[in-house]
Formats: structure tokens, C-alpha cells, sequence
């Protein structure tokens, strides 16, 4: 039998929800080998994304099946109200399982999401969102240039050749330097950063604001209405998923979008940030035994089939 009235009744109104909805995705299984300054990386992600926004949002974080460590963390964060809201997932669901609560569960108008290791600089959001509001029917905006498969931007490309408003650029236009930062962080040798960086970019100006063309999975930001049209992901096909929503966005005649200035930074596993300069020649060495491709390949399989068995769940 109830006793007295529900007090939630007679509330009048709620607090409503920021226009923009930050959405992180975190999955740290252990903090030993790769992982081991992860809690470190997430807090260093989660502070400049706050710090340097640059405009009201509401942060979302879904953690994908983390260690207890990783868990007390956000949970921390959460009760001083760093997190609006925070989802905890028992098991890896993978990034589209991921995607498919947390992208729809956003509240807001417009949706931001980044992976667990992104360094944010001054303005990202709000540079963004300025991409996002000015370029008609946007997919997809990421915070930072650099170079994009043009077979995932040819809805730009088309848009921009029947749109006589908008300036196109084409050419060696974004900064070499913020192209090598990005590769490195991602452990590209210096053969593959020079090959990257011989490539031509397409520079869009409509309106009086600019941005490249092209956009990552890792770091977007999205009108949610759009992202509707392409959740949930197809988890019966495990690989390529998040390729997948880049080459849907674009087949669909989405414009897929990078802004003119690098807002955003890839940190890895590491807090430290990668010198840009280019190396010195490294002396020549005697190949170690286990570098020789009938060793190297039979240890990688083991190494991948143990990651597996104890945190592909």
C-alpha cells in the first residue's frame, strides 16, 4: 500500500538538456603493457575536452566492459558532476554496439563523440559547431585536417561543383607539420608520413568559413537526426562497422567535413606528445632473431589469440 505522495508529482518543471551532447567511449580492460598510462591518457581527454570547449555541452561517457580501476574512475568523475551522464557496460560490446546506445541515448540536437584518447585544444567545440551550422546537410565534422580517403568525400566533391557559392581550393594545403603529429601518434614510420604528405587536399569556403574535406569515425560531430538515419549498426558483421558509417554517410550525400585548423590531437596510450621533427638517420643494427618473419608471425598470432581469450568478451 502506498503511504503519503510521491514527491517528484508535484514538480513543475525539469532542467533541460545542453543543445550539444559530448559523447566519450572508454575501454581500458587492464593498466599493464599498452595500457598501462590509459587512466592517465582518459584523464588528461577528459579534462582539456572540458576545459577548452568553448561552449555549453552535456558529457556522456559509455564505458565499454573497463577494469575496476577504470570504472572508479569515471564513477569519481561522475559524482562531482563532471559526467552528466555515465553508462557502464559489463562486457566490450565493441565500438557499433557501443554506438548504437550511446549515439542514440544523447540527448542533445547535436552530437559530439570521440574515442577515450583524444587531446582536445581551445575552441574545438565551438569551431566545430560553426562547421556543422554553416555548410548545408553535414554528416559528419571532425575537429582536426588531415588527409581522407577521397572515395569517402565525393559527396563534397559533388556538392561543391554544383554550388556556385562555395570557393574550392585544391592542393598541398594543410600544414605538414599538423599531418606528421597526427601520423606519429598513430606509429606511422617515416616512409608512410612522407607518402601522406605528398598527397593533395580540397579546401571548401562557404559563407566565409572554410574547412577540408573528409572526416574520421575516431572524432566527430554530428546533427543527431542524421545519425538516426544510420543506427543501430549491423553487428552480425563485426569488421569494418565504424568504416561502414563513413561510407554510408557519404553514399547517402552527407558532406563529410574536417575543420581548417587542428582543434583536436590523437594521444595513443601515451601522455606525452610526439616531436615532430623529422628523426636522424638511426645506425644500421643487427636484425634481432625474433624479427625474422617465420618467428615474428607465429608470435603475433599468439600474442592476438591470448589478448582474445581473456578480454574479447
Amino acid at each position: 500500500m502506498r503511504k503519503g505522495i510521491n514527491p517528484v508529482k508535484q514538480l513543475q518543471t525539469v532542467q533541460k538538456p545542453q543543445r550539444v551532447t559530448v559523447t566519450v567511449l572508454n575501454h581500458i580492460p587492464f593498466l599493464d603493457g599498452f595500457y598501462a598510462d590509459m587512466l592517465k591518457v582518459l584523464d588528461l581527454s577528459l579534462t582539456s575536452l572540458r576545459q577548452n570547449a568553448g561552449m555549453e555541452f552535456d558529457l556522456l561517457v559509455y564505458d565499454n566492459g573497463s577494469c575496476a580501476e577504470a570504472r572508479a574512475y569515471l564513477l569519481s568523475e561522475f559524482e562531482k558532476g563532471n559526467i552528466q551522464t555515465l553508462i557502464l557496460s559489463d562486457r566490450n560490446m565493441g565500438k557499433g554496439g557501443a554506438w548504437n546506445v550511446m549515439l542514440q541515448a544523447a540527448p542533445g540536437e547535436i552530437v559530439a563523440y570521440a574515442d577515450n584518447d583524444v587531446l582536445y585544444h581551445a575552441g574545438w567545440l565551438r569551431e566545430s559547431v560553426k562547421v556543422l551550422e554553416t555548410f548545408p546537410n553535414v554528416g559528419m565534422v571532425t575537429s582536426r585536417p588531415y588527409h581522407s580517403i577521397p572515395d569517402l568525400y565525393s559527396a563534397c566533391l559533388e556538392w561543391a561543383a554544383a554550388t556556385p557559392d562555395v570557393q574550392v581550393e585544391t592542393g598541398k594545403l594543410i600544414n605538414p607539420e599538423w599531418i606528421r603529429e597526427f601520423l606519429l601518434s598513430l606509429g606511422r614510420t617515416e616512409e608512410e608520413m612522407l607518402e601522406d604528405i605528398s598527397q593533395e587536399d580540397v579546401k571548401l569556403t562557404y559563407r566565409g568559413v572554410s574547412a577540408f574535406c573528409g572526416a574520421s569515425h575516431w572524432q566527430f560531430l554530428a546533427w543527431k537526426k542524421v545519425l538516426q538515419e544510420f543506427l543501430p549498426i549491423d553487428l552480425s558483421k563485426p569488421l569494418g562497422q565504424v568504416l561502414r558509417l563513413d561510407k554510408m554517410v557519404n553514399e547517402r550525400g552527407y558532406l563529410r567535413l574536417m575543420t581548417d585548423q587542428p582543434y583536436v590531437m590523437n594521444l595513443s596510450n601515451s601522455v606525452e606528445l610526439p616531436n615532430t621533427a623529422s628523426p636522424a638517420p638511426e645506425p644500421q643494427s643487427r636484425p634481432r632473431m625474433w624479427d625474422f618473419p617465420l618467428i615474428k608471425s607465429p608470435l603475433m598470432r599468439l600474442y592476438h589469440a591470448i589478448f582474445r581469450l581473456y578480454y574479447d568478451r
